[in-house]
Formats: C-alpha cells, sequence, structure tokens
C-alpha cells in the first residue's frame, strides 16, 4: 500500500542522537533525521523536556542552529514541542524529568526561551493544575502554539478549564501517574472523558499494555488517538547506555528505556512505524486507520502543512520506499 510519510510530535532523539544536547550538530541530527526517513517518518518535532531557563535556552539555541544548518532539517523540522517546565513535580507525575527544575507557568520564559528561534514551539505540555497554567494554555492559544495535558495529577473540573482555555491533546495518556490511583477520579479517567481533547500514546507494549489501550482509544476514538514514540537516542539503536538531557540511560533487551537501576520509564526505543504495525497486530485499528493516526491527525491538529510525500508499505507494514523528502 502507499500513503503520505509519518509525522512523529513527540521524539526527544533516535539513532544515537539526543535531541536535548547542547552539542548537538547539524550532521548528528541529519544522521537521526535519515533514520527516521527510512522508518517512514518525513516530519517530526524535536521534544525537549524539563530543564532550568537558562539549559532550555542553551539546548534550543543548539537545537535550532542545527536544523537551520542542516540537509534534512528545514522540510522535515516545522517546529519544536516543549515538554515541561510546567508539570507537576510530585513523585510519579514528574517521570523522568528533573523535579528541581519545574515552575510555575510563566508565558515570559517561553518568550525568553524562543525568541530568536527560526522555527517555533508548536506544542507545549504542561499540568493545568497549577498556578498560571490556564492563562499560559489562553496566552499561546493566541499565538498558535497547541497545548496539551502531561505530568498531571488533573482533575475532571481542571480538564474542563483547560480545553475551555485551549488546551487540545493529552500527552502520552496513561503514563506519568503514580500508582495506585483512585478507581475513577483520576486524571486518566478525567482526560479520557474529555471529548475535546485528543490524545497521544506511546503504543510499544511497555509504555501501555495493549489491552489497556484498546480500552483507551474506544474511549477516545480513532480520529481523536495520535501514535507517537517519545523516542530518545535509544531508538534505531542496539541495547546499551546512551545520553539523554544530561542523564545517561539504559535500553534494555526488552526494549525498554529507564534510568540505570530505575523503574521510571525514560522515553522510549520505538520507531513511529513499529508503533503503526502494533495497533494494526493487536486488532486496534486497521493500516489505513494506524497510518492516519500517525500523520494527517497530529498534522491536522497542529495545522502543520506535512512534505508532499509517498511511503511504500509491504504486507507487513514495513516502509520500503520514501519519496518526496
Amino acid at each position: 500500500m502507499r500513503s503520505t510519510g509519518l509525522f512523529d510530535i513527540q521524539i526527544n532523539g533516535y539513532a544515537g542522537v539526543d535531541f536535548n544536547s547542547t552539542a548537538l550538530t547539524a550532521d548528528a541530527l541529519d544522521h537521526a533525521l535519515n533514520a527516521m526517513l527510512l522508518n517512514g517518518v518525513i516530519a517530526c518535532l524535536p521534544t525537549l523536556i524539563t530543564a532550568s531557563e537558562a539549559v532550555l535556552a542553551a539546548r534550543f539555541a543548539a537545537l535550532d542552529a542545527a536544523v537551520a544548518g542542516s540537509r534534512l532539517g528545514p522540510a522535515m523540522v516545522p517546529g519544536y514541542h516543549l515538554e515541561g517546565p510546567f508539570l507537576n513535580p510530585m513523585p510519579g507525575y514528574a517521570g523522568c524529568h528533573p523535579a528541581a527544575a519545574m515552575v510555575l507557568p510563566d508565558p515570559a520564559l517561553v518568550e525568553r526561551v524562543s525568541r530568536d528561534l527560526r522555527r517555533p514551539i508548536l506544542l507545549l505540555t504542561l499540568a493545568p493544575e497549577r498556578d498560571g497554567a490556564i492563562g499560559l494554555i489562553g496566552w499561546a492559544r493566541s499565538r498558535g502554539i497547541v497545548t496539551a495535558i502531561g505530568h498531571s495529577a488533573v482533575d475532571a473540573d481542571s480538564v474542563r478549564r483547560a480545553a475551555d482555555a485551549g488546551a487540545a491533546l493529552s500527552t502520552h495518556l496513561g503514563n506519568a501517574l503514580p500508582q495506585p490511583q483512585p478507581k475513577f477520579l483520576n486524571p486518566l479517567m478525567a482526560q479520557l472523558a474529555e471529548d475535546s481533547l485528543h490524545a497521544s500514546f506511546i503504543a510499544d507494549g511497555i509504555h501501555i499494555p495493549p489491552a489497556a489501550l484498546k480500552v483507551m482509544l474506544r474511549a477516545k476514538g480513532l480520529t481523536r488517538s495520535i501514535l507517537v514514540t517519545d523516542a530518545t537516542a535509544a531508538a534505531a539503536a542496539p541495547p546499551g547506555l546512551y545520553e539523554f538531557a544530561g542523564m545517561t540511560i539504559e535500553h534494555a533487551a526488552d526494549g525498554s528505556v529507564r534510568e540505570p537501576g530505575s523503574p521510571v520509564l525514560a522515553g522510549s526505543a520505538l520507531g513511529l512505524d513499529r508503533a503503526v504495525r502494533n495497533v494494526v497486530a493487536w486488532g486496534l485499528a486497521s493500516p489505513v486507520e494506524a497510518i492516519a493516526m500517525a500523520s494527517s491527525i497530529p498534522a491536522a491538529l497542529l495545522g502543520v502543512s506535512l512534505p508532499k510525500s509517498e511511503v511504500d508499505w509491504d504486507d507487513a507494514l514495513h516502509p520500503t520506499v520514501v519519496r518526496g523528502v
């Protein structure tokens, strides 16, 4: 079959390359983007995670320079995803993000770290229950930035207020939640019940068991569901140790990625084409539906025009030829 190329809106690194590194170069970025092309991905939002303002500014400067100086970046990178630092710092909600660097939502901080960028921040993940978050969501909406709920202890009322202000997405829904949670009144249920929100899912079988993903996709609906990888430098790379935003992470033989000795997941080693194959193999979507969840649906949500491209897929849903990038 033939389709448009895939669009990954949450990707921290790939093929041994950490997008959060201040030492990122154009050549390294091209290496990662070329590896993504081989997996059928023709566009992405490089994702920077929580750090101090000074570190975020330095990371954005390095990333933006690498995109501008690379061969593939200008076509494949329409903008960036900032995941933090306006998250919930409580254990479990913070995930692998450094809680000490989390701050209250502040539009001025976003302006300062992005004012010199050649490409815009297109997606901002935050915790709506934090003071100032609703105002930041409205501010972002007025500037064309889509906001998402993530790493959050949000309740149904806060979800509603965030959606009314302009929040449009739940980031990696089902993850970054401490255990145990109340059976019904919990952040997962609150976001699943909000019909105005899309939701992104990491369909690697590690972040969410297939049976649970089946239930969440039924609740959200396939046309409001998005496949992402949350990939790190460990993706498209063998098991071993890698760098991620100042941390050392371990890509284990079972495919999981964690800080060594920690039970907390630190991104993934997933490729977006594998996510497509997984949801089809698990009987959760048809090939056409799964590809849409990883291409046209996120592009429409973010208002991004994808590069004109075609991907040929074999019968096992492996990309064989990518044209147009």
